[in-house]
């Protein structure tokens, strides 16, 4: 993340987002495919490291193998890209607001204090030297005789698909694809995002 400030004098946090150029690699459509949708390609893959099947998706397209491929089946009126066309950071426009999905951040096995925040017991354990940060009692006895789903306890932490809504664009800058959106997102540094508009 970085800040900058804005017209009010106010410092504004923000992500810095680049966001193209995107190649519209395929086209689906109801009739052939059951469903409308375009699927956008972006970034920079070896040759050595695409399958066959790959090399030949993108050559259709008439591009160059891409890291990632997203798909979008909502448009707006009349904005329907073709086959092979770029799209850049033009597509958007400051002031506007956007949804920003990814994958969070991973942080391993973790217990319940970590996971949940639970306060640990208080150093109030008589005497048992490694009680401090355990879960405790989990369950009844003879009813139910088992957990209910949900309970919280320790566990793979992070790395789970999340969306950051209603975010605004302060800035972008056009010769560089970059976008500035106001807040974070999720994700760590150099990780794919899925950028919308706001609905």
């Amino acid at each position: 993340m970085t800040s900058i400030w804005d017209a009010s004098g106010r410092n504004v946090p923000c992500t810095v987002i680049e966001a193209g150029p995107c190649v519209v690699t395929q086209v689906k459509t109801k009739e052939k495919d059951g469903y409308d949708a375009i699927q956008l390609s972006f970034g920079e893959r070896k040759e050595k490291h695409t399958s066959k099947s790959l090399k030949g998706h993108f050559s259709k397209a008439n591009t160059t193998p891409k890291q990632i491929s997203m798909e979008f089946t909502r448009f707006e009126e009349g904005s329907r890209k073709q086959f092979g066309e770029t799209l850049d950071v033009t597509v958007f426009t400051e002031g506007e607001f956007i949804d920003v999905a990814g994958t969070t951040k991973g942080h391993g096995f973790q217990g319940v204090v970590g996971r949940h925040g639970f306060g640990g017991v208080g150093q109030t354990t008589h005497g048992q030297h490694n009680r401090l940060r355990a879960p405790g009692s989990v369950g009844a006895s003879s009813y139910p005789s088992r957990l209910f789903k949900g309970l919280r306890m320790a566990g793979q932490t992070g790395n789970v698909r999340r969306k950051s809504i209603n975010l605004e664009i302060v800035k972008i800058v056009p010769e560089k694809n970059l976008i500035l959106v106001k807040g974070s997102v999720p994700g760590a540094k150099g990780s794919f995002l899925k950028l919308e508009r706001w609905s």
